[in-house]
């Protein structure tokens, strides 16, 4: 509207005169697309606050509200957001830990053949090395399972509590799986497997003078009949 009360008369543009410049960011979007992007980044932004609160919830102590929502917090978390803090703990880890197994397999004429211990850890490595999209479960099943057994067990190996037998289960399941993927369809019946760890403690790094013994430890446990 001009200062005389009469409508301004928008006046076209010279022939190859360039089009006005567009407002930059949202505000140069026509006004459907400036609602969709302002709900686009409501979304993200209230996405990745109940994020942080819920990654919050689950490393605090616990407390009165990570209590009344630990349900909802854990099936948030797990498996794919877990945090831990091994890394940033007084005593990090140390050690390398590879989870080894062995089968007994009855051939087609009766008799037992124990088979050589395969480095099941080793194959979960290079199954994720390079990859990426690794896959959650090659990072951590097998070594959670390990976990949850020596967590459950005493040095002699015997359950300690009520997980102890859960923890057994656990571990030869995942082991027989892996077991009887790599198996040839007339490589026999497995009729018993044993797992045991393979510890090798990480070498210092050679501008100290700390000695390490690096040599591998290993810990056996006893036949599973299948």
């Amino acid at each position: 509207m001009e200062a005389n009360g009469r409508e301004a008369v928008e006046e076209p543009l010279p022939p190859g005169a360039p089009p006005p410049a567009r407002a930059p960011g949202i505000a140069g979007l026509s006004a459907p697309g400036r609602v969709a992007a302002s709900a686009a980044l409501a979304a993200v932004a209230l996405t990745a606050c109940a994020h942080l609160a819920a990654v919050f919830l689950h490393v605090a102590p616990a407390n009165t509200l990570s209590k009344r929502h630990a349900g909802a917090v854990d099936a948030w978390i797990y498996p794919e957001f877990e945090q831990n803090w091994k890394l940033f703990a007084p005593n990090p880890l140390q050690q390398n830990i590879a989870v080894e197994a062995r089968a007994q397999v009855r051939t087609r004429d009766g008799g037992l053949v124990t088979e050589a211990w395969r480095d099941l850890s080793a194959e979960d490595g290079a199954a994720i090395r390079h990859s990426l999209l690794p896959s959650h479960t090659r990072q951590n099943e097998l070594r959670r399972a390990w976990d949850f057994f020596t967590a459950s067990h005493d040095e002699e190996d015997r359950p300690v509590g009520e997980r102890g037998g859960l923890s057994e289960q656990y571990l030869k399941r995942i082991a027989l799986d892996r077991l009887r993927a790599a198996r040839p369809a007339d490589g026999g019946e497995i009729v018993r497997i044993q797992l045991r760890s393979a510890t090798r403690a990480v070498a210092a790094p050679v501008w100290s003078d700390e000695e390490t013994d690096t040599r591998t430890y290993h810990r056996e446990l006893s036949w599973w009949t299948v």
